[in-house]
């Protein structure tokens, strides 16, 4: 099975929150939606933790010279 993409997952969720905002579900189908979206919620979380952990930026160290760091030490200001 391919797998959905952020987008996608990102759009289920936000028509889950649209339709339970609108308050016209009966409790069983509200269940089901907020249940549909906590995995959804955390499928989206684990895919933006894992691209969180791919990126690299390029910082000036203290030389001025270019290098990559983990985006976790490049938040941290030298």
């Amino acid at each position: 099975m391919a797998e959905v993409k952020f987008e996608e997952t990102l759009k289920k969720l936000e028509k889950i929150v649209e339709d339970l905002e609108r308050g016209d579900l009966s409790l069983d189908e509200a269940l089901k939606k907020y249940q549909e979206g906590i995995e959804l919620a955390r499928l989206c979380s684990q895919r933006l933790e894992n691209a969180k952990k791919k990126i690299d930026v390029l910082v000036k160290n203290k030389k001025g010279e270019f290098e990559f760091k983990p985006i976790d030490e490049a938040q941290i200001k030298e």
